[in-house]
């Protein structure tokens, strides 16, 4: 299927069947989507929480209970789940993380590059930080770049998902102690195949885009 194709048949699956599986290669390939997701900087401020068990995705269906219910069967009925989660902080500890494993990943020629890729990091969070004080939108800002690669690559494996934004962030955290580690929860991304009867397939309720002429500016 052609990208373009895809674009246009991919859509927010808001029923899932819950007797397809994805086979171990297709989780393999999801979990290598979310890992080589591009970031500023490459900070990877994120972590994953993943279920594909029932008792997995019932801890993750706490985050859609009381005014959130209405989710719930979306995660539960989906063959596999992410719960995507951004680093509250990028303190110097985790810079000095990163920047090791680069190291061990043949990334730097000299010590020399290696500290100036380090200071050329730290000097965009400290923007972030101190002049912008955004550092945690900036977070999660890389992390929403995340979901949607992961959405597109799971549309070009010819897969539904549904990313959810409506889901207990607080619930979610204290569940799986997320805070005590660095992070919070922020979206959550279910996967498997639409049942029929699903209302949103393109089939029965097109999509919609504004024009080109409102979007695009284009430049001589």
């Amino acid at each position: 299927m052609s990208l373009t194709s895809t674009l246009h048949s991919r859509y927010s699956t808001k029923k899932f069947d819950p007797d397809f599986k994805l086979t171990p290669d297709q989780e393999s390939e999801l979990l290598e989507l979310l890992r080589m997701s591009p970031s500023s900087t490459n900070l990877q401020p994120w972590h994953f929480v993943i279920a594909n068990t029932a008792s997995g995705k019932a801890r993750l269906a706490k985050g859609a209970e009381g005014f959130f219910h209405f989710n719930a069967p979306k995660i539960k009925d989906a063959s596999f789940v992410v719960l995507f989660c951004a680093r509250t902080d990028a303190d110097m500890d985790y810079m000095r993380l990163l920047s090791e494993q680069e190291d061990r990943d043949g990334r730097y020629p000299s010590p020399e590059v290696k500290e100036q890729v380090f200071g050329v990091r730290n000097l965009f969070s400290d923007i972030h930080r101190y002049d912008l004080k955004d550092h945690p939108h900036w977070m999660e800002k890389q992390v929403y770049l995340n979901i949607g690669q992961f959405l597109l690559g799971a549309a070009l494996m010819g897969l539904d998902a549904l990313p959810m934004e409506g889901i207990d962030v607080k619930a979610l955290d204290e569940e799986f102690d997320l805070r005590s580690k660095g992070y919070t929860s922020l979206v959550m991304v279910s996967v498997g195949r639409h049942a029929e009867g699903d209302f949103n397939m393109p089939s029965k309720t097109p999509k919609s885009r504004l024009p080109e002429s409102y979007i695009f500016t284009q430049l001589d």
